[in-house]
């Protein structure tokens, strides 16, 4: 059986942000320069989570990432490993001897400026650059990306994506910021009083965009996508509850989506979420929501 030798890129890569493109696009052109494949190694878990017990809220869950390193930049393997006793352990040199050259036959490495892995994270990027040269394996070192002054990083996107501010989020993400999951049986009151909706059932520790009502691209299993317009809270006006919900209304869309999985693309923030005092006024307000909505559309 022929040995399947990749270029493998190092890192986490929560959000797939403008500073993970870098990376993945350096891996893909040194995986064609040299006819082999393009691989992602990660961790299905965050380290630092593993380590201190402390839930770690990402910006995606390890199917998006999955998703998004593959669809956007061309990425073939995503190896993704538990983050287990033995990952733990390993020292960095044997982290690049046994496991990445030896285990998955890597033949060049990436890693970020700040990349730290290996047992009590002592391998760095100097030290990955010399251990490849002693074992004539290539690396590249990318350096920090900047967006305005600001490094792009998973820490800052984070904090938008809680703040709601997803303009922002995407600019420093290079794409639309992703959630995806399965639709469940909410309560009815959009099918039945308003318009149809989506309850989309959200991975656990995955951070949820700050209350509010987003501009929305629903992306269906076969491949087809609707406008949409979703909303993040607890919906004061038609439940005493306090569970957060994300509800998409998807335009101009006839059929049975329960059961499914939808992909949805935040696009932009269109308001709070506010408690009205009538059916009849959140109804007009979601009609505008809705127009607000296609007008982005038709515009961008």
């Amino acid at each position: 059986m022929a040995i399947k030798e990749r270029v493998i890129a190092l890192g986490f890569f929560d959000g797939v942000h403008l500073g993970h493109a870098a990376l993945l696009r350096r891996t893909a052109e040194e995986a064609r320069l040299r006819g082999v494949t393009p691989a992602v190694f990660t961790f299905a878990q965050p380290p630092k989570e593993v380590v201190t017990g402390i839930p770690c809220p990402l910006i995606n869950s390890a199917d998006d990432r999955r998703e998004l390193v593959r669809r956007l930049y061309g990425i073939q393997d995503v190896i993704m490993v538990p983050f287990d006793r033995e990952m733990m352990t390993t020292s960095w040199e044997d982290f690049v001897t046994e496991i990445l050259v030896g285990r998955y036959h890597a033949v060049h490495l990436v890693a970020g400026h700040d990349h730290h892995f290996g047992h009590k994270n002592q391998g760095s990027p100097e030290l990955l650059m010399a251990k490849c040269a002693e074992l004539g394996l290539g690396c590249d070192i990318i350096p920090k990306v900047e967006v305005a002054g600001i490094t792009v990083s998973s820490t800052y996107i984070r904090r938008l994506v809680e703040l709601g501010q997803i303009d922002r989020a995407n600019r420093f993400l290079g794409h639309p910021h992703t959630l995806t999951g399965a639709v469940a049986h909410g309560r009815g009151i959009g099918s039945s009083r308003l318009y149809p909706t989506a309850n989309i059932q959200l991975p656990p520790n995955v951070l949820i965009p700050s209350h509010g009502v987003y501009v929305t691209r629903a992306w269906l299993p076969d491949g087809s996508s609707y406008a949409a317009v979703t909303n993040v809270g607890t919906r004061p006006t038609v439940n005493n509850g306090t569970d957060v919900t994300v509800e998409a209304c998807l335009l101009d869309f006839e059929g049975d989506l329960y059961g499914k999985t939808i992909r949805l693309e935040f696009c932009q923030h269109l308001r709070q979420e506010v408690r009205f005092d009538s059916m009849d006024a959140l109804k007009a307000q979601i009609a505008a929501d809705v127009e607000a909505t296609r007008v982005y559309f038709r515009n961008n």
